[in-house]
């Protein structure tokens, strides 16, 4: 084994979690191995939405300039009632966000920002990436992290981060859990926007809201495209048909967004249909380090999607654990417990938060939605009370 393949660390997993850790560690002028599963480096879904604590971190990684290339600014994030087409709240995104936050609130497609950091770890001399990469086995040995792939390839590093999803096989070296199923359901998709131009200010973020379900619609790809998520909870979920795809159907979500208002109507008939994305995430655990092995994003905190944060904390990891290296030096043991220590209580706040309001937007009495939309109502457009915490992180800002 060559001697800079000893001195590298591993990373388990390419996507933007795994990436942009890499592109951390490497600032640190440290050898970095990134190890993907699949057969290429790619990503699955459709748009994706990232909140200043997320922008702050590209920013610092030295990719914004190509993310702004094709990301699309939105002016405002407006919360909708699905079934009157009433507009409950809006939050400006525009310069007063930038000023409070120091960076922008931003959409794009996931495949255009996952491109974009794969380019930079190529070009990156510190950073080399392998595929078809399953992982079998990863265990240190005096201060020697040992990666075993399952066609008997081993990778030998100083360090290794799980960074390979909420599947994540490293977690279980920590954690005997299991993913939590929240009987809801996601179909995605983006369209070209000409497809929908009969809808409103395509510059803004939509989610239409309603009892058990949602919409989100925004623009991506230098809006050239219309990216669609709809989400419901399935009354055909059982325990014993989790693993099917006898829950959560097309035939489903046609009858529980009956009666919506036509623009969401309109949206719905042109989702794809094709490909259902059942929605976990996981409970918070109290320790992601051993010795010289840790988590990170999904692997470690898999969150529901209610906030727009989970690609988020997974950039935010990427930003503090490199700190942590830069401060700790070759004491690698120290700089994983001291990231963990500090993104621990983070991370386990914004996963139950994504679970309180996702119980929030798809309230069922109508005594908790008339709350709901009264408190929504009354509330200015720069208000950020209910956002200040998760994108006004301010441990990922740009080094001077």
């Amino acid at each position: 084994m060559s001697k800079v393949a000893e001195q590298a660390f591993i990373v388990i997993g390419g996507g933007i979690g795994g990436l942009a850790t890499a592109l951390g560690i490497a600032e640190t002028k440290q050898k970095v191995k990134v190890l993907e599963q699949a057969q290429e480096f790619g990503e699955v879904g459709a748009g994706i939405q990232l909140a200043a604590n997320a922008t702050n971190v590209l920013q610092r990684l030295g990719v914004m300039d190509k993310i702004s290339e094709i990301a699309v600014f939105p002016k405002r994030l407006v919360l909708m009632d699905a079934f009157s087409g009433e507009e409950l709240s809006a939050l400006d995104l525009g310069d007063v966000y930038r000023e409070r936050y120091g960076a922008p609130y931003i959409v794009l497609h996931r495949s255009d920002l996952h491109r974009i950091l794969v380019e930079a770890c190529e070009e990156n001399a510190y950073i080399e990436l392998f595929t078809n990469q399953k992982i079998e086995n990863t265990v240190e040995n005096d201060g020697v992290v040992t990666v075993t792939t399952a066609n008997g390839e081993q990778h030998i590093g100083k360090a290794a981060i799980g960074a390979d999803g909420i599947w994540s096989n490293t977690r279980k070296l920590f954690a005997d859990d299991e993913a939590v199923c929240s009987q809801y359901v996601a179909y995605r998709g983006a369209i070209p926007i000409d497809d929908i131009s009969s809808h409103g200010n395509l510059d803004d973020v939509y989610m239409w809201i309603g009892p058990d379900l949602h919409l989100v619609q925004y623009p991506v790809r230098r809006g050239e495209l219309y990216n669609q998520v709809v989400v419901f909870k399935s009354s055909q979920y059982r325990p014993a048909i989790e693993k099917t795809d006898q829950w959560g159907t097309p035939e489903e979500m046609d009858q529980v967004f009956a009666g919506t208002c036509p623009l969401v109507q309109t949206g719905i008939s042109y989702i794809q249909r094709q490909r259902r994305w059942p929605m976990y995430d996981r409970n918070p655990i109290n320790n992601w380090t051993k010795g010289r092995i840790t988590l990170t994003g999904d692997a470690a905190h898999p969150m529901l999607q209610y906030l727009a944060q989970g690609a988020c904390q997974a950039l935010e990891d990427a930003s503090f654990l490199t700190d942590m290296l830069e401060k700790h030096g070759d004491n690698i043991e120290q700089a994983f417990l001291e990231y963990q220590e500090e993104r621990i209580p983070r991370t386990a706040d914004v996963q139950t938060s994504a679970r309180m309001w996702g119980e929030i937007i798809h309230n069922t009495t109508p005594e908790a939605i008339l709350l709901r939309n009264t408190i929504m109502k009354n509330r200015t457009d720069q208000d950020f009370q209910f956002v200040d915490r998760f994108h006004g992180y301010n441990k990922t800002a740009v080094k001077a």
